[in-house]
């Protein structure tokens, strides 16, 4: 029985597409073991969102051979797609698989022997059409349900469209089929995924659906307590949307909306679909609805043009705006992207330094957001993250909470009593009851 470890590098989404293909693996008969345990075969999924995920792979190979000197390395993924070649001379590389190849490898790969050179099945991005259902299981507490993939939009800064291909959906009928398989097991939350998961819809090519029919059908499966929505577009995110969510028994008060800059002037260069306005818009309806929920941010700093008075606009535009985390992305060139030719390319160290400024800010206003929680309660989902006696877990509006150790919470939804923040800036718990009421 060959043995086979898997590594993923980037988004919930690639966590779900490793997973279906770990069980893939599985029903052929192969061994699936962790990564440090040495191999026969190792299937590295790779992000190349930023030049640091292509460095990371490259590690990542390095880490392989040395616990396996003589095991097959398969890299596939988004950076597999844009450099197949570059990939193949990595050494200890036996095989690339772009998008359209990825879930064939046990087939492309066959008896998975290894050959004076790399094998690479890498097809143009156009020929990426098929939508390969995926979600993750028994990999962590909360499952990721693939629902969509792929792009139509053409933001400057980003390589997705070129690594992933077309916008494309699973029907709701293949979704609720696989939501209905979740639910039989012990999952407790599902989280959606995809590239741009409000474009769900588009089924061979053809828009048939949209996302709010989605997001009514799986709030009637049984035996899933909560569904999470992973990131979803400003302009994408509607009044029904948000309205439903507040009135929903399943889907959580979390949102994470994409803005990328808080300057018009560089949202239009960026070539998002939006302005501004829209985007207070979008978090004042939400707040009016769910006071307490969750938004998560998504900011883009030091793209080209970006100037002290444009960041500074963005910085304080997200200091007034009712948030509660940011994801701080540094600006990196892409190759093939409208953005690596534009002019006034801003100095890698004032990047570094914007970076800080929204990171420090960011702490900020997950702790006022935090601080807004205190005495309230919550249901808190706890998880098998076991640390120093204690363990953690997250209430259903994405507040991280600190308990101490106990085996037959682990995976167990609680009512809890959300008590004070630590010096971690983590929720301490005051009580928590025994029941909770299954969805």
């Amino acid at each position: 029985m060959k043995r086979v470890a898997f590594y993923t590098l980037g988004c919930k989404l690639n966590f779900s597409e490793t997973s279906t293909i770990g069980r893939m693996f599985e029903q052929k008969g192969y061994k699936k073991v962790n990564f440090e345990e040495g191999a026969d075969i190792y299937i590295i999924n790779t992000c190349s969102v930023t030049d640091n995920a292509d460095k990371k792979c490259k590690k990542v190979v390095k880490e392989a051979r040395k616990y396996a000197p003589d095991s097959f390395i398969a890299i596939i993924g988004c950076y597999a797609q844009l450099k197949p070649q570059e990939i193949a001379n990595i050494p200890g590389v036996d095989a690339v698989l772009g998008a359209a190849e990825k879930f064939r490898l046990l087939e492309l790969l066959d008896g998975f022997q290894k050959e004076k050179s790399p094998k690479v099945f890498a097809s143009e991005i156009k020929e990426a059409k098929a939508f390969n259902n995926a979600y993750s299981i028994n990999d962590r507490t909360r499952t990721f349900l693939k629902v969509q993939d792929g792009c139509n939009y053409g933001c400057a800064f980003c390589t997705i469209p070129l690594a992933r291909g077309k916008s494309r959906s699973d029907t709701i009928e293949n979704i609720l089929q696989s939501a209905k398989g979740i639910a039989s097991t012990e999952v407790k939350e599902v989280v959606l995924t995809g590239v741009n998961i409000g474009d769900f819809g588009i089924v061979d090519g053809k828009r048939k659906i949209r996302f709010f029919d989605l997001v009514k059908e799986l709030d009637s499966v049984n035996g899933i307590d909560r569904i999470r929505i992973s990131s979803i577009e400003p302009n994408l995110l509607t009044n029904e949307i948000i309205e439903f969510v507040s009135q929903s028994n399943r889907f959580v008060p979390h949102f994470h909306i994409p803005l990328q800059s808080g300057s018009n002037k560089i949202l239009r260069l960026m070539k998002r679909r939006y302005l501004k306005e829209l985007y207070v818009d979008r978090v004042s309806k939400i707040k009016q609805l769910m006071p307490h929920c969750c938004i998560g941010v998504d900011v883009i700093v030091g793209f080209p043009g970006e100037t002290e008075e444009d960041f500074l606009e963005t910085y304080h535009f997200l200091n007034e705006l009712d948030i509660s985390y940011l994801h701080v992305f540094t600006y990196s060139e892409r190759a093939n992207t409208v953005a690596a030719n534009l002019d006034q390319v801003v100095p890698h160290k004032v990047r570094a330094e914007r970076s800080k400024m929204l990171r420090n800010l960011s702490e900020k206003k997950k702790r006022k957001f935090y601080q807004e929680n205190v005495n309230r309660e919550a249901t808190v989902l706890f998880e098998e993250d076991i640390e120093d006696g204690m363990m953690h877990g997250f209430t259903e509006n994405y507040v991280r909470v600190k308990a101490k150790y106990d085996p037959i919470l682990i995976n167990e939804l609680k009512k809890v009593k959300l008590s004070h923040l630590n010096p971690e800036n983590l929720m301490e718990v005051e009580e928590i009851s025994p029941t909770y009421e299954k969805h």
